[in-house]
């Protein structure tokens, strides 16, 4: 059946110049794009670029498939890697340097204190991550302590700063001579440097809110007519130094405000999230409509800011309730377990026990213990590694057993279908959709803004960093087709409650002692001791209902989905009742009726 466009996609697909598109999630961008492409002359030479590997493989498929043949189908790096790598007959390091293999090729030396040279090597990294997102010609044209925001960061870098440029502008002369393997980042930006022009007529560039300031000014340079895409208010990755190249863009604007992936529940609770940036002064309101109807409840996620969050919620899940029998974790399931410069969990784990012939990473096995590796880790900024020492001190020893049992469940990439519950991180559920999602109690709330704002009144904030924080959960919860389930403290104050939207209240201490007692039910940790993982209650809020108004109503297919998938997220029968409109023997009636304690326990 021929989907049936609106009219913001007819104003784009008939536009001429160059032009920006702002659309909202699920807004059918794709469609757009493809109806603009058949819209121009058969003969023209055109270029879709794609954020990344996956994305281009499912682009081209979807261009091949409707016979546009004259669309070719790159990602930056793709485009880059053909024009630089090949002539200059370079080899890629494609993990990058770790910490210490800077450290040793560049022989850095230390100091007094302790691993100058590691934390040196650190920045080296990320002014060179830094200079190569950039539109500058060179290393100096940056200042590199503009990026830098932990006091104690700033402190040691300023005290080096000189020794970290110099060194990075080593590092790179070194792969540029061919010395040492280039990096993904390297070729990029010798690309970009190049002046390339590119052979076509029209340039598609997807993703924009994302893409980096080098592949910008490649794009902006380009004599063909181009077509930006994006969503300002998916920009999530500033710690890759993106810019928001739709606010760059100095182009003719339009807009897809229509989702066709979820309600208009879904959007009001998106705008309302959005509304929060009024305490960066940033807010532009933006209007979303929702026209998704869904009614499938087969894919259900675990969203989450960080991985410790979603680690975290992942033990609650896996390990206490016993009725999950598969999960799946976008992306390959070790890369939780282990950061991007390669040390692990158990490297850490060993670290704190102090069993140093165990550990693989050298940067780990350099450190005397824990609190040593905790002094890094603050000089440098290193969120992941800071994340794995939160997880090692809370769980300790515990941990291979925990990590064993969430791989014993974990299923195939190609067995996906049968999971039960998916987990993922937002970064790696990007452009993604299920049925149901359950927020983990991770993201920024309004209640924080609020107090950073009001802490920082005479410093200031750092508002691109909150902006992004505000990003990710209307990400987040832009995921869903169907409902979502989101912790009470993450809503907005005012927002109405309706009957897609699942609240997940924290309890009180005085309240979780009168739970210990009582036979309702909870959703809680029930083996593992452990002090983040929150006991909750979960209850599900309707909008004004006649009390049991449905009490006779017959049970549908649809309706038995969403109950099952109720009773497995633990929302208790009193508020099922509430949900259906029925009453609790009836709910007791249907679940004992569709064999729901047998089946899922």
């Amino acid at each position: 059946m021929k989907m049936e466009l609106t009219k913001e996609q007819y104003d784009i697909i008939n536009s001429t110049g160059n032009i920006k598109i702002n659309a909202v999630a699920g807004s059918g961008k794709t469609t757009t794009i493809i109806e603009y492409t058949k819209a121009r002359p058969k003969e023209s030479k055109i270029l879709y670029l794609a954020f990344n590997k996956s994305v281009k493989l499912e682009a081209a498929k979807k261009f091949a498939d409707k016979g546009l043949n004259n669309v070719k189908v790159e990602t930056a790096h793709s485009l880059a890697y053909k024009n630089i790598v090949f002539k200059h007959n370079y080899k890629v390091r494609p993990q990058g340097y770790k910490t210490n293999e800077i450290a040793e090729l560049l022989n850095l030396q230390g100091n007094e204190e302790k691993h100058t040279e590691y934390v040196v090597a650190n920045h080296i990294n990320k002014f060179i991550a830094y200079f190569c997102n950039s539109d500058t010609q060179k290393v100096q044209d940056l200042n590199y302590l503009d990026v830098v925001s932990d006091n104690k960061a700033k402190v040691f870098v300023t005290t080096f700063y000189d020794y970290i440029e110099s060194q990075s502008r080593l590092l790179l002369s070194k792969m540029d001579k061919g010395e040492i393997e280039i990096t993904h980042d390297f070729y990029l930006k010798k690309f970009q440097l190049s002046n390339p022009k590119l052979n076509f007529d029209y340039i598609l560039f997807d993703e924009g809110q994302d893409a980096s300031s080098a592949m910008l000014d490649v794009f902006f340079k380009q004599k063909a007519t181009k077509v930006i895409v994006g969503d300002t208010h998916q920009q999530i990755y500033g710690w890759r130094f993106a810019v928001n190249s739709l606010e760059k863009a100095d182009f003719k604007t339009f807009h897809l405000s229509t989702s066709f992936r979820f309600s208009q529940d879904i959007a009001n609770l998106a705008m309302e999230v959005l509304k929060w940036k009024v305490h960066l002064d940033e807010h532009k309101p933006i209007p979303i409509t929702g026209k998704g109807n869904s009614k499938e409840y087969k894919t259900k996620a675990v969203l989450a800011r960080t991985n410790l969050g979603l680690l975290l919620k992942a033990i609650e899940c896996v390990i206490e309730k016993k009725k999950v029998k598969h999960i799946y974790f976008e992306g390959n399931i070790n890369s939780y377990t282990y950061a991007d410069e390669g040390a692990s969990l158990y490297d850490v784990l060993n670290l704190y026990n102090g069993k140093h012939h165990l550990i693989k990473d050298k940067l780990i096995k350099a450190m005397k213990d824990i609190d040593e590796l905790e002094d890094y880790i603050d000089k440098t900024e290193d969120v992941q590694l800071g994340m794995m020492v939160e997880i090692v001190r809370e769980y300790g020893n515990k941990i291979p057993e925990i990590i064993k049992a969430i791989k014993d469940k974990h299923v195939d990439n190609d067995e996906k279908e049968k999971a039960e519950m998916i987990f993922s991180t937002v970064h790696r559920c990007k452009g993604m959709e299920y049925d149901a999602i359950q927020l983990v109690n991770d993201f920024i709330t309004e209640e924080k803004l609020e107090k950073i704002k009001e802490d920082n009144k005479k410093e200031g904030i750092n508002s691109s960093k909150l902006n992004e924080e505000i990003n990710l959960l209307y990400v987040a919860i832009t995921r869903t087709r169907n409902s979502i389930h989101i912790p009470e403290p993450l809503m907005p104050i005012e927002f109405p409650r309706s009957s897609q939207i699942h609240i997940t209240r924290v309890l009180t201490e005085e309240e979780k002692k009168q739970a210990e007692t009582s036979s309702k039910r909870i959703t809680s940790p029930q083996k593992i001791d452990k002090k983040e993982l929150t006991k909750e209650k979960t209850y599900s809020v309707d909008g004004v209902r006649e009390k049991y108004k449905d009490a006779y109503k017959p049970w549908t297919t649809e309706l038995d989905d969403e109950l099952t998938v109720m009773y497995c997220e633990g929302v208790n029968v009193r508020d099922m009742a509430k949900h259906f409109g029925r009453t609790k023997g009836a709910i007791n009636s249907r679940i004992k009726k569709l064999e729901l304690v047998e089946t899922y326990g």
